[in-house]
């Protein structure tokens, strides 16, 4: 295959023009011998390559560099495309590979061969017009995304190219192609929803739930999830275990620090909200869908806590729904009972400003539900009793927090509403009227059973009514009169003692509630 002549050749087109005929003659099988061990393929490829070789010959550096390119390439036979690239790192011209090398026959010589290099007329090269230079190497910045929509900018790519991509990357039916995933998230995929709708309540789905909750490598999994997660909230409105399991795997995601969730929030709270105030959670009576609407609450209460700043309309748009819920007398009990219990869960701020000014109203339509001459159905006046008990500590805590702001009502009482002034104490069972003639006057009003009707805090007065002392139900709400503050905005918390009477008093810490008995 390789003849002295050839090696003759090849050593004058590199600058070999002192090569002995002894030396041609001993290269020659030698060349052949080493081509076939290292190339290792077939004599009709030898002809293709056998150039490029021997051209490194002359420095044993480029063929080192060959043998880089294949160990790179993590192959262990020497391809055409590493001795181009060899020469290539060398600065010189590639002689096989991916170029198509035609050889001429020489006329006189039977078995020499050579390029067949066209001739370039110096004149065409000199009047070719310059090419422009190429820009300086620079860096620049510019916006991916903001808010999970990419800009039209000339640097990003277009909307269609983005478009055929992820069409590419999804199915049919508008989920996720299965592609993309690895197989191991794969099966951890199959798992946890399989887990989810079979085994709710097993062991197993709770170490689930705990690695979903944190686990740093679960990002490519988000969509998969959230199209699970709406799908099955769908399919299983009358089945309270696989709601309430649906329920858990969104709150694990969505404490989950380190899986950038925002950009599938618009498709999974709606899913949320769905197990909050839907009119029907679950088939039978026996399922308690009151704690799944309450777990829910947190969740969506947690959620706008979390990605409220990233987001600044969730909230919002959480209190529109649920107002909206609340204020329809059409809405069921139960989604009435939703909507207040995710207010409440959202702040006392969004109670304060949104369900107290529509206590009023609403309390008159609810006590009827909780009488047994106007509703005859046992379940509708758990369920009534239920969405007042909420409405009653929503109205509770917002009475708490208000009181606390009065820092006299709070602190602590000067002297002993048990001791006379200046006198020893006596026995509490032994008081006289006497006695009761030098005690401080709040002890006296307190005694005589007679509540205050004005009072005096931080220079506001304030007027209470006295505490009704009889059941809520089937009395009529009296107008919001007998209270009256500085602000409108507070105007609801104190006729709270007439909607709920005494039961307002377990809000009240304890120095108020020396203040109230």
């Amino acid at each position: 295959m390789v003849t002295k002549e050839s090696i003759e050749v090849i050593a004058q087109s590199i600058g070999l023009f002192t090569l002995s005929p002894d030396v041609s003659t001993a290269l020659a099988p030698d060349v052949e011998y080493r081509v076939r061990e290292v190339m290792q393929v077939s004599s009709a490829s030898l002809a293709s390559l056998l150039l490029s070789l021997i051209s490194l010959l002359d420095s044993s550096s480029h063929l080192q560099e060959a043998i880089k390119c294949m160990r790179h390439a993590r192959r262990t036979t020497l391809m055409a495309h590493d001795v181009d690239s060899a020469l290539h790192f060398r600065n010189l011209e590639p002689t096989s590979g991916s170029k198509t090398v035609r050889f001429t026959r020489a006329p006189e010589h039977r078995d020499l061969y050579f390029f067949d290099d066209k001739d370039v007329d110096l004149k065409n090269v000199i009047e070719a017009p310059i090419p422009n230079a190429p820009p300086d190497a620079s860096i620049t910045s510019h916006w991916l995304a903001i808010d999970g929509i990419q800009p039209s900018i000339p640097q990003n790519s277009s909307v269609q190219a983005i478009s055929d991509v992820k069409r590419s990357e999804y199915k049919e039916d508008g989920l996720p192609a299965r592609h993309v995933l690895s197989k191991e998230l794969q099966i951890y995929f199959d798992k946890v929803t399989e887990w989810t709708l079979t085994l709710p309540g097993s062991t197993v789905f709770r170490q689930a739930l705990a690695s979903l909750e944190t686990d740093p490598g679960l990002h490519p999994l988000v969509p998969f999830f959230t199209c699970f997660i709406a799908e099955e909230i769908v399919r299983n409105m009358d089945n309270y275990p696989t709601l309430l399991a649906l329920m858990r795997l969104a709150r694990s995601l969505l404490h989950n620090p380190h899986v950038h969730i925002e950009p599938y929030l618009h498709q999974l709270m709606p899913s949320i909200i769905t197990c909050l105030i839907a009119k029907r959670l679950g088939k039978r009576l026996s399922n308690n869908h009151w704690d799944l609407r309450n777990f829910t609450a947190s969740t969506v209460a947690s959620t706008c806590k979390r990605f409220g700043h990233v987001y600044h309309n969730l909230l919002p748009r959480v209190t529109r729904s649920l107002l909206h819920t609340f204020l329809d007398p059409t809405k069921a009990l139960p989604q009435h009972y939703g909507a207040i219990q995710g207010m409440l869960a959202l702040g006392l701020n969004v109670v304060r400003f949104v369900v107290l000014p529509n206590l009023e109203p609403y309390l008159l339509l609810l006590l009827p539900e909780m009488v047994p001459e106007k509703q005859k159905d046992e379940a509708m006046r758990h369920g009534a009793w239920l969405v007042y008990g909420v409405l009653m500590v929503a109205a509770g805590r917002c009475l708490y927090e208000r009181l606390k702001t009065f820092q006299t009502l709070l602190s602590p009482p000067t002297r002993s509403v048990w001791k006379t002034d200046g006198k020893p104490r006596q026995s509490k069972r032994k008081a006289s009227s006497d006695n009761l003639a030098h005690q401080p006057p709040l002890k006296k009003i307190a005694a005589e059973g007679i509540m205050p009707t004005q009072m005096q805090m931080h220079g506001t007065t304030v007027g209470l009514s006295a505490v009704p002392q009889q059941s809520p139900v089937g009395r009529e709400i009296a107008p919001r009169t007998s209270a009256t503050r500085g602000t409108d905005k507070d105007n609801f918390l104190f006729p709270l003692f007439e909607y709920f009477g005494e039961s307002m008093l377990m809000f009240t810490p304890k120095h108020e509630l020396s203040f109230f008995l």
